[in-house]
């Protein structure tokens, strides 16, 4: 969390002094640059890309339960946990709508009261 915050403010000072205020060496950041994605950071990347094309083909309607049931059926192996956090993690979230029940009917063959007042 301290590098990332380095990275977006690379411009604004200079990385030595980023590092002193962050309380990181500046060779313990330069390692963090170097250092190439883990195993389970590329996978997420696979399953992330999985789960955009699978939420855009549901039109934005399928939340972790159903997302995790069209993963497994393509073939990968994730869990409910997984596809959650990297859906929260990517903002991909379904925005519920609802119909619109008429409650009134205008329309009707009774009677009528008359307005009082």
């Amino acid at each position: 969390m301290r590098f990332k915050f380095i990275e977006e403010q690379l411009g604004k000072l200079p990385i030595e002094r980023l590092c002193q205020i962050m309380n990181v060496s500046t060779r313990g950041y330069r390692a963090y640059r170097a250092r190439t994605m883990s195993q389970s950071q590329r996978i997420d990347m696979v399953l992330l890309a999985h789960i955009r094309d699978q939420f855009v083909l549901s039109h934005n309607s399928y939340g972790r339960p159903r997302m995790t049931e069209e993963l497994k059926e393509l073939g990968l192996q994730v869990g409910h946990r997984r596809v959650g956090r990297l859906m929260r993690q990517n903002n991909i979230s379904v925005i519920r709508t609802r119909k619109h029940k008429a409650t009134t009917d205008s329309n009707h063959k009774f009677n009528i009261a008359p307005n009082l007042l």
